[in-house]
């Protein structure tokens, strides 16, 4: 009976075909050094501004993130310098491994060299992948970990090699030091499995191992949590609220844009053969995961995009079919030209390829391309925020400080400040709260997109002193700017009604009056 399933066991193993090794390492290459080339560009991204400060002052876990994105925004500013190019080197090869897995994925189901070559350039083109490559926010080491994950599942369908548990192990370990959202492609995975099958996957002792090596390296950021009264749940309460209806509504249409129009096609027909092909019947659990949880993100209010990484998985099942459909020269360049064309929207969705004033200028440009324009004038409004500065008195300018209310507009002014000769910037958003508050001393404050009856009732007085005066349809245009001085309290009583854990400020007198004790001063 041994002998009979080890010669089982032997004949999955050898199922695979032969990997398409060089080029496959041409396609990872190529997107990496296309992110690299364009990695200087425009300016940071509003999240990549709060990272990078969040690498100076490194701990085990962060109101609204891990700790695994800072470390890297740590290393790159340390070993390559700081400077924007520097912070994305790490995004842009985390995207090359992404790109090289998916071609494994399709070799595990079968794909032969032209399957996997084209799973690797789909991925490639894709918006999602293309998103996280670009900058350093948590969808970059999140999005190496779905992929990897998604393989490492299919591989151990496909061999029934227990020992795979140890790696899936490993990688949800690092998933978690990422982005917690890890957990929603287990449980997704999870559900699959026990509905679709194969269910003895999970009689194994080494499922345990795994699971004890993902509670090894993921504990300290779930201690984290755990010591802190798990922000992370108030995080996604604020969230969900933010989203409201609209994200509802939008979520089954955004899942064609997380790929891209032109290979939507092909993660669907990855969706649908992975349910109905009969050599395919072991995988189900993959798209039985991935329905359930686009139910499930619906039901709770989630971000669409929650799904991209199982998305690239269904994609590379995907360009498997494609290959075997594209048996004739019509057919080869039908596909060939939606890669092509997916490619080029991807590019100019998500990378600094054209200037970005005509993403600002263009009507559908500016509506799509909102990712580029929060990489946008943070030079700029650090400068007017100076010009307010040298406003003040010799005295004054001593004893002030920079409030903004956003950890965007700190970030940015933490970076561009030193150069204006900008004294320290601080906010009370999120964990950038953490990260100081103002000296004892300090009894001039210049607040940046604050409001100006909240905010200045903490102060003896409060003036304006204009707003933030840019071409650019960006965010932040028309931010204010305050001079306060003489605040009514001492700052250690001050600060904790100037924190506040979410995304989005309350704008209503009623809503400013009801978290007057703690709260979002927009």
């Amino acid at each position: 009976m041994t002998a009979v399933l080890s010669s089982s066991t032997h004949d999955r193993r050898a199922a695979v075909p032969v990997l398409n090794r060089r080029p496959l390492l041409a396609v990872s290459a190529a997107v990496g050094v296309v992110l690299l080339a364009l990695s200087g560009r425009h300016g940071y991204h509003v999240d990549e501004l709060y990272n990078r400060v969040s690498g100076w002052h490194l701990a085990w876990g962060y109101v609204d993130q891990p700790p695994l994105v800072s470390l890297i925004a740590r290393v790159e500013t340390t070993v390559f310098g700081d400077t924007l190019a520097a912070l994305r080197v790490v995004p842009a090869l985390l995207t090359c491994m992404v790109v090289w897995v998916a071609g494994l994925i399709a070799r595990e189901l079968g794909g032969r060299g032209g399957a996997q070559v084209f799973a690797a350039a789909a991925t490639g083109a894709s918006l999602v992948t293309l998103n996280a490559g670009h900058v350093l926010t948590t969808n970059g080491p999140d999005l190496v970990t779905w992929v990897a994950l998604g393989w490492l599942w299919i591989r151990l369908l496909r061999t029934r090699d227990a020992r795979l548990w140890l790696a899936i192990g490993a990688v949800t370990g690092v998933g978690v030091l990422a982005k917690h959202l890890i957990v929603l492609l287990l449980l997704a995975l999870l559900v699959g499995v026990l509905s679709a099958g194969p269910r003895e996957v999970l009689r194994s002792r080494h499922l345990w191992a795994g699971a004890g090596l993902a509670t090894l390296i993921g504990a300290p950021a779930v201690l984290w949590q755990i010591t802190h009264g798990w922000p992370a749940l108030e995080m996604s309460a604020a969230l969900s609220k933010a989203l409201g209806a609209d994200s509802r509504v939008a979520f089954v249409p955004f899942q064609l844009l997380l790929i891209g129009l032109f290979l939507g096609p092909v993660w669907i027909a990855g969706l649908v053969s992975l349910l109905r092909r009969a050599e395919w019947r072991a995988y189900r659990s993959v798209s039985v995961a991935y329905l359930f949880m686009v139910v499930l993100l619906i039901v709770i209010g989630g971000k669409p995009e929650y799904t991209g990484g199982l998305l690239l998985v269904l994609l590379a099942a995907g360009s498997v079919v494609v290959a075997q459909w594209a048996t004739s020269t019509f057919r080869r360049s039908l596909a060939g030209t939606a890669l092509a064309c997916n490619a080029v929207m991807s590019a100019v969705l998500m990378l600094p390829v054209l200037p970005i004033a005509v993403y600002g200028s263009n009507p559908a440009l500016t509506q799509l391309g909102v990712f580029q324009l929060d990489q946008a004038a943070w030079p700029q409004l650090t400068a007017q925020v100076a010009v307010v500065h040298r406003s003040l008195s010799p005295q004054e300018r001593t004893h002030a400080v920079v409030y903004a209310n956003h950890y965007g507009l700190a970030g940015a002014l933490d970076r561009y400040g030193p150069e204006h000769g900008l004294p320290p910037v601080y906010s009370g958003q999120n964990s950038f709260a953490d990260f100081g508050r103002p000296a004892d001393d300090t009894d001039v404050v210049i607040a940046v997109g604050v409001n100006r009856d909240a905010f200045g009732a903490l102060f003896a007085t409060c003036e304006p002193r204009g707003t933030f005066e840019t071409d650019l349809p960006v965010a932040d245009r028309g931010t204010g700017f305050l001079v306060c001085r003489n605040p009514r309290e001492p700052w250690a009583r001050l600060w904790s009604k100037l924190t506040w854990i979410g995304f989005q400020c309350p704008y209503t007198a009623e809503a400013i009056t009801a978290k007057s004790e703690k709260g979002c001063w927009s």
